[in-house]
C-alpha cells in the first residue's frame, strides 16, 4: 500500500478479459416493439431497426458496415460476426484499430481486459500503466506486449507480399487468409477471418495508423536497407475498389457505428461512381443511385460541423444518401448496436438473403502471398 492505493500486478490488472455479446442468446423484438411507442433515442433505434429489416429483404441491396470507435474491444466482435455468418453485411469499412490492433489481434489468441474501477478515478495511473506495459482505452486494457506481437504478424504478412502497391482490402483478405489457414488460429473467432471465408471485403482508408502501418514501418525499412522492394499502401485503389461495390449493385445501404473517414469514404462512392459514369457519357448525377438505406449510430454532435456529427439529411444535399429511409441514432454503440442488431438477427429477414460476395469482384493480381490459396472468381455470386 503507497499513499492508500493497493500495489497491482501485471496478472492482476490483466485477469478479467471483454466478453463478447451474443446477439442469437437473446431476443430484442420485444424491446424494440416497445421502443415505437416511446421517444428520444429509443424510438430512433426502433425506426432503425425497421429501416435495417427493410435493406435485408431487399435482394438488390448490398449492405455496407462502417465501424469507426473502439468496438471490437468493447465486446461487439461476436456480434458482428453474426452479421457476417448469417448474409447480413456485404463490405465493411473501419478504422484500422478495430480491424487490425482489436480483431485480428484477438485472431491470433489474444484478449483485451476489464480496467478494475472507474476510468474517472482510476485505482491505477496511467504512468503507471505505461511502466507495466499496458495500454487502456478507457475502461478497457491491451497487454503491449501482445500487441508488439500483434505488429510482428503485420510485418510478416507484408514481407510475404511482392514488392508494390496493394489496396487495404488485399493486405486484410491476407490476414484474414492468415488466420485461416494456420492451425494454430483457425479456430479463433475474427472477424477478420470470417470476412475472408465469406468473401466480404474490408477496407481501412486509414491502413497506416493502426498496427498495420507499423508493419509497414518495418517492411520497408528493412527492405531500403537491404536494397529490396517495398510494399506500399495504395488508397486510390482502397477507393476504385469500393466504387466498384456501388457500380456494380443496383442499390446500397449503410449501417454506419460511429463516423470518421469511414463513414465519408462510404458516402463518397456515390460521388465516385456518378464520376465515372459521366465519364463514360452518362449524367453526373441521376444515373447512379444515392445510398437507398442509411442508418448511423453516433455520440457527435452535429453542431460543430464535423463529420462524425453530420445528419444524413445533410449528406443528401451532397448526393450521397437518399432521405426516404434514413435514421440517425444518437447514442452509444455498445449499449444500442446489439439491441439493433438482435432485432434482425431474430426477424430473420436475412434468411431468404444471399451473399453478394463481393470479394470475388476482385481479380486476384501478382505479387499475393502463398497462404492465400484460394476461394473466389472475380464475378458476384448472388
Amino acid at each position: 500500500m503507497a499513499n492508500g492505493t493497493p500495489k497491482w500486478t501485471k496478472k492482476e490488472l490483466l485477469s478479467r478479459p471483454i466478453e463478447h455479446i451474443d446477439i442469437t442468446a437473446f431476443d430484442a423484438r420485444p424491446v424494440i416493439t416497445s421502443y415505437r411507442d416511446m421517444a428520444y433515442s429509443s424510438r430512433t433505434l426502433a425506426q432503425a431497426s425497421d429501416i435495417y429489416s427493410m435493406m435485408l429483404k431487399d435482394k438488390d441491396c448490398a449492405v455496407i458496415l462502417t465501424l469507426a470507435g473502439s468496438l471490437i474491444s468493447a465486446g461487439l466482435k461476436k456480434a458482428i460476426i453474426t452479421l457476417l455468418e448469417n448474409n447480413m453485411v456485404d463490405a465493411i469499412v473501419s478504422t484500422g484499430a478495430n480491424i487490425v490492433d482489436q480483431d485480428f489481434f484477438e485472431g491470433l489468441g489474444f484478449k483485451h481486459y476489464i480496467a478494475p474501477g472507474s476510468p474517472e478515478a482510476p485505482p491505477v495511473d496511467d504512468m503507471t500503466l505505461r511502466n507495466l506495459m499496458i495500454d487502456r482505452i478507457y475502461d478497457t486494457y491491451i497487454n503491449e506486449d501482445d500487441l508488439r506481437d500483434c505488429d510482428a504478424r503485420t510485418h510478416e504478412i507484408f514481407n510475404a507480399f511482392e514488392p508494390g502497391a496493394y489496396s487495404s482490402r488485399e493486405f486484410i483478405e491476407a490476414m484474414g487468409a492468415y488466420l485461416a489457414n494456420t492451425p494454430k488460429f483457425a479456430k479463433n473467432e475474427s472477424l477478420v477471418k470470417t470476412a475472408y471465408l465469406k468473401r466480404v471485403p474490408i477496407f481501412v482508408p486509414a491502413f497506416s495508423d493502426c498496427s498495420a502501418g507499423f508493419g509497414i514501418v518495418l517492411q520497408q525499412t528493412e527492405a531500403i536497407e537491404e536494397g529490396r522492394g517495398q510494399v506500399a499502401i495504395d488508397s486510390g485503389k482502397d477507393f476504385r475498389e469500393l466504387t466498384d461495390i456501388k457500380l456494380a449493385c443496383k442499390d446500397t445501404g449503410l449501417l454506419m457505428l460511429g463516423g470518421g473517414v469511414p463513414k465519408n469514404f462510404a458516402q463518397d462512392i456515390v460521388v465516385a461512381a456518378e464520376l465515372l459514369n459521366e465519364r463514360k457519357g452518362g449524367k453526373a448525377r441521376g444515373d447512379i443511385g444515392m445510398h437507398k438505406y442509411a442508418i448511423q449510430m453516433t455520440v457527435a454532435d452535429s453542431r460543430d460541423g464535423a463529420l462524425s456529427g453530420s445528419t444524413l439529411r445533410e449528406a443528401c444535399s451532397w448526393g450521397k444518401v437518399d432521405i426516404v429511409h434514413e435514421q440517425m441514432v444518437f447514442g452509444e454503440i455498445s449499449a444500442l448496436f446489439p439491441m439493433l442488431a438482435s432485432d434482425a438477427y431474430h426477424r430473420k429477414a436475412w434468411k431468404s438473403r444471399k451473399g453478394f460476395k463481393l470479394a470475388d469482384l476482385f481479380e486476384k493480381g501478382n505479387g499475393l502471398p502463398a497462404f492465400m490459396n484460394a476461394t473466389g472468381k472475380k464475378k458476384v455470386a448472388r
